[in-house]
């Protein structure tokens, strides 16, 4: 048996989904030792990479509740946020459409309830002025909430661009390394264990997710439960953009904003989610009862759903917290040194960045010293995108460097230079996934059908590893298996000539 190596921090962090990668560079503004430990083989592999990519305004939570003043604060974060990460975010506005007259006293409703968390600008305007911002929505359509402060976002871009930005500032991060057990003496945390390393912890911030209510218990707490609620969607292609503008919500459940159909920042187009309480928090199947559900809900907004342009189907799980089912952040009752971030359902993507400045509170208020760096950069750059360079720009970068020229994703024009530098990352990317999430690769219509192929070759190249150890998202998931590996064989040393050559001059 090996034997475990130990160091120390003075804060662990659980969990690397928006919310834990959010709150690690927070802290990496001051002298404090930060681990960040994810049970998965990258950042943002939960609810962080499987969900609406909604900045939402802040109308929908209860008054009083975390989630009204968290999503209103994280509202107000998010421009600045993703400037200094380099990070993709449109204020779009949004809109929550009355398809008939009895609707229109719970868009009345929402108005005064935002109004009451802060919201500012919210508009109730006529049908007409919804089908003019809108005119692919239901005709039906008798008047809207207009919000203006929505937007959208992409949730694992911006969870990767946090971590990444935290390691930059001296936080270190553990992949692969679920939390096996966690250290109580005298009423404090001591220690957090993971596979083949123990860190001696004196403070320790749970953001595990739909696993935070298990997390809590290895501390011998049992303070919430967390049931997953999965959602499914229908992601549709570029060329449909044009659908919707902004995101469009029906008028609210009690369980659910409803089915949503929105754009999202990278031009494609969503519509979703469900809602099904499940008991299984690995259950991320997509059903047929289901994806019917999304698709009937889609066209009561949009009518003329173009579904013949989807390109695939997916499903992502939130963590919904009970009893009372607002978020839960704050100590353990009689552990003040481990600090729950739980429960972070919807709005938590539009939260996390408020999320992060409540837990530094917390953590302070608990008596950890913070500093701040002299030497804290903010600046996380944008990684280059090919697709987004000037034709002057990929002409010197091809001349400089070949593999720019090379591209290996044909419906995202993704380039092999692109693959590697994203393989080298500071948070490190060893999946199909983590390229697609980092680069686009095979996040296009034909879903990786050409392109496949040639990252699998391209990881295992540049990782040093046999192309059938390539997995899609770590663990079991290998890509590559009996006779299909002389195929990668040949892929992989064929690579520097394969896929499509772009010249000096493109």
């Amino acid at each position: 048996m090996a034997v475990s190596s130990r160091i120390a921090a003075d804060v662990v962090v659980i969990g690397a989904g928006i919310v834990g990668t959010a709150i690690a560079r927070e802290l990496s503004r001051y002298d404090v030792r930060v681990v960040l430990v994810e049970k998965k083989s990258d950042v943002a592999s939960g609810t962080t990479k499987a969900n609406t990519a909604l900045v939402h305004a802040g109308y929908d939570a209860e008054p009083g509740t975390l989630k009204a003043k968290l999503n209103l604060a994280g509202n107000a974060l998010y421009p600045k946020v993703c400037a200094e990460l380099g990070v993709l975010y449109k204020n779009t506005g949004s809109l929550v459409v009355a398809l008939d007259e009895g609707q229109m006293p719970y868009i009345r409703k929402l108005k005064a309830r935002g109004e009451k968390n802060g919201v500012p600008e919210l508009e109730i305007i006529s049908g007409e002025q919804t089908l003019k911002l809108e005119p692919y929505v239901n005709p039906k359509a008798v008047g809207s909430l207009w919000a203006p402060t929505g937007g959208i976002t992409c949730p694992w871009e911006l969870a990767i661009a946090y971590a990444e930005n935290a390691v930059h500032n001296g936080v270190q991060v553990l992949l692969d390394s679920p939390v096996t057990g966690i250290d109580v003496h005298d009423g404090r945390v001591t220690a957090v264990h993971c596979p083949n390393i123990s860190i001696h912890a004196r403070f320790v911030v749970n953001a595990a997710g739909v696993w935070a209510d298990d997390v809590e218990r290895m501390a011998g707490r049992d303070d919430f439960q967390v049931t997953p609620r999965r959602g499914e969607y229908y992601l549709f292609d570029k060329r449909v953009s044009y659908v919707a503008t902004r995101p469009l919500f029906p008028v609210p459940t009690e369980f659910s904003k409803g089915i949503v159909v929105a754009p999202t920042v990278d031009g494609n187009l969503l519509a979703g989610p469900n809602s099904v309480l499940i008991g299984e928090k690995d259950d991320y199947a997509t059903t047929a009862p289901g994806l019917a559900e999304v698709l009937e809900g889609a066209r009561k907004l949009v009518p003329n759903l173009p579904v013949r342009e989807a390109i695939t189907n997916f499903a992502g799980l939130r963590a919904v917290a009970e009893p009372g089912g607002d978020f839960v952040i704050g100590a353990s009752p009689g552990l003040p040194n481990f600090i729950n971030a739980a429960g972070i359902q919807s709005p938590g993507l539009t939260a996390a960045p408020a999320i992060a400045e409540m837990v530094r509170d917390i953590l302070s208020d608990a008596g950890l010293e913070l500093r701040e760096k002299p030497d804290f950069d903010p600046i996380r750059k944008r990684p280059l995108r090919f697709t987004e360079l000037t034709r002057k720009e990929q002409a010197e970068l091809v001349a400089e460097d070949p593999r720019w020229g090379h591209i290996i994703c044909r419906c995202e024009t993704v380039t092999e230079a692109e693959i590697v530098a994203a393989l080298h990352s500071p948070v490190p990317c060893t999946t199909v996934d983590g390229v697609k999430f980092r680069t686009r690769a095979g996040a296009g219509r034909c879903q990786g059908g050409f392109c496949g192929p040639r990252v699998v070759a391209i990881i295992g190249r540049e990782l040093g590893i046999p192309v059938e150890e390539v997995t899609k998202k770590g663990g079991k998931s290998r890509v590559v298996v009996g006779p299909a590996k002389e195929a990668l064989l040949e892929c992989s040393c064929a690579s520097a000539g394969s896929g499509e050559e772009v010249g000096g001059d493109a």
